[in-house]
């Protein structure tokens, strides 16, 4: 189940975190995270949770997935060219920021493997979710241990795609198309959390171990930042994060 933390300000999967393991997903009242890294540190800082090092990845829309592993003494570490993150590092806070992509941590509990990755469009298209499975299994995680949680992003409600973009979901995910798109007002509409909920599932990611979350970045203005409610170049972003704790 996720709920909100009134406390933190974040919103928190009851199937991921326990004493070891500790994610969320932000809020606007914590700050803008793609322009401002430090209100990321900020909320460990303030709220006295123990880290070695924030890890960022740069996001550019793609499906590449590294592992990370460092022995920097920098408390912040840069990934080029990467949307997914895996690691069994304790301390290392894998991150990602989002305005209206999907967000995603994972984690296999047993094995001591944590993940994160951002999609949108173009990620969800070409399977992140799965590429991200995949490598945790490569990495020595169990499918049937692997849980997780699916953030906010944009809703169905308000995800209206072109018919270029719909025609290429149609293409690759032929037998979903009835349960991830609707037309309604001329337009073609996409549920992007659900087309993901769907790629785990079909990967073989137990449904039980998913925790789905119900809301829409564009209609809550109160809680998230989103890209096409805001339409500006300097748009604000939210933070998602996992850790393995000291």
């Amino acid at each position: 189940m996720i709920t909100y933390d009134f406390d933190l300000k974040i919103f928190t999967s009851s199937l991921i975190n326990d004493d070891k393991f500790f994610s969320g997903f932000s809020t606007k009242s914590l700050g803008d995270a793609k322009y401002h890294v430090e209100n990321i540190f900020k909320f460990f800082d303030s709220n006295s949770i123990k880290y070695k090092k924030i890890v960022i990845p740069e996001q550019i829309h793609s499906i590449n997935v590294e592992i990370f592993s460092s022995n920097k003494n920098e408390n912040l570490e840069k990934m080029e060219e990467v949307d997914g993150v895996i690691t069994k590092e304790e301390g290392a806070v894998l991150t990602v920021v989002t305005a209206d992509c999907s967000p995603l941590v994972f984690v296999d509990k047993e094995r001591g493997i944590i993940a994160v990755s951002h999609q949108g469009w173009r990620g969800s298209v070409k399977r992140m979710a799965q590429k991200i499975v995949e490598k945790m299994i490569d990495s020595g995680a169990d499918i049937n241990s692997i849980k997780v949680a699916i953030g906010p992003a944009i809703g169905e409600c308000c995800y209206d795609i072109d018919d270029d973009r719909y025609f290429e979901f149609r293409e690759e995910f032929d037998g979903y198309t009835e349960k991830i798109f609707h037309h309604r007002g001329g337009k073609w509409h996409l549920n992007l959390s659900l087309l993901n909920y769907l790629l785990l599932v079909e990967k073989g990611v137990k449904k039980e171990n998913i925790d789905f979350f119900p809301f829409c970045t564009k209609c809550d203005k109160e809680h998230f930042f989103s890209f096409r409610r805001d339409k500006r170049s300097d748009f604000g972003e939210m933070f998602s994060f996992i850790i393995k704790t000291l």
